[in-house]
């Protein structure tokens, strides 16, 4: 629980929130089962009307979590037993009171608008260093008793979930759920990125002492000093190389185009960076 940041618990109430109104609001008045625990439960639901998706969700989070407990151990971590659980319990209670009604017919709008909510939520839940639970857990244990990779077993589970809504649903409902959990996949990846995304700038500047100053004192970041010539003109020269978030890039180069609009700024994208200052390595 000592990990389990305010920032985290934000980002991953923020994220479930998400997912949850996208599930009720999209996907179960469309009956797409798009793969993972909300899959099944969309499935059950269509032979149990009576029992809520929410209340399916946490019944059968529960039986996953005391599976994996008996057959591979603990260590599932605050963050994603308070994500699993949060989220069937937020989707009970919007199933209570506020009753979710289909916000349009239409099944491309609805897989389409679904997915994407689903995958800005999701990532928000992932890039915090949690998980719903779900076909996690199911992976895991494929991965344990069948030696499977992590990322096939995902795969496999999923499918049977999307097989399992094309003879519920019929084969379009059913297509459309397998194109979700693809999309879905590949969106949450890319969004990932671009929530992880910091700039690397190599820099030569004839006043690299002031840009170094500039740096440390007004953006409370380092840099190292890398010492080369000019290839041309044989000329000693110092390499400033240094990682910034978005903001801070935009604040350093502003200064650079003031002091030294003769400067050159090689930059590029990072996708992860792992250290004092950001990510925590551990």
């Amino acid at each position: 629980m000592k990990d389990f940041k305010l920032r985290d618990f934000i980002l991953i109430t923020i994220g479930i929130l998400l997912v949850a109104f996208s599930l009720e609001y999209f996907y179960i008045p469309a009956r797409i089962a798009a793969g993972g625990v909300t899959g099944i439960a969309i499935i059950l639901n269509s032979f149990i009307p009576a029992l809520p998706v929410g209340a399916i969700i946490l019944v059968l989070n529960l039986i996953l979590f005391a599976t994996a407990f008996l057959t591979i151990g603990g260590g599932f971590g605050a963050k994603t037993i308070y994500a699993s659980y949060g989220l069937s319990l937020i989707m009970w209670a919007m199933e209570a009171v506020l009753k979710p009604q289909a916000l349009t017919d239409d099944l491309f709008i609805n897989a389409a608008v679904g997915t994407i909510i689903v995958a800005i939520g999701m990532a928000m839940v992932f890039n915090s260093g949690a998980s719903t639970g779900g076909t996690d857990i199911l992976a895991k244990i494929l991965n344990r008793y069948f030696h499977l990779d992590i990322g096939k077993s995902l795969l496999i589970v999923d499918f049977i979930v999307g097989l399992g809504g094309i003879m519920t649903f019929g084969i379009r409902i059913g297509l459309y759920a397998m194109l979700c959990i693809v999309v879905n996949g590949t969106l949450i990846d890319r969004l990932i990125d671009g929530l992880n995304t910091s700039k690397e700038l190599m820099v030569i500047s004839r006043n690299e002492e002031e840009i170094i100053r500039f740096i440390i004192k007004d953006l409370d970041r380092s840099c190292t000093v890398l010492t080369g010539y000019g290839g041309y003109t044989g000329e000693g020269t110092s390499v400033l190389y240094v990682v910034l978030n978005w903001r801070e890039y935009i604040r350093l180069r502003e200064y650079i185009r003031e002091i030294d609009p003769r400067a050159f700024i090689s930059v590029n994208d990072v996708h992860e960076v792992l250290g004092e200052g950001f990510k925590d390595l551990r």
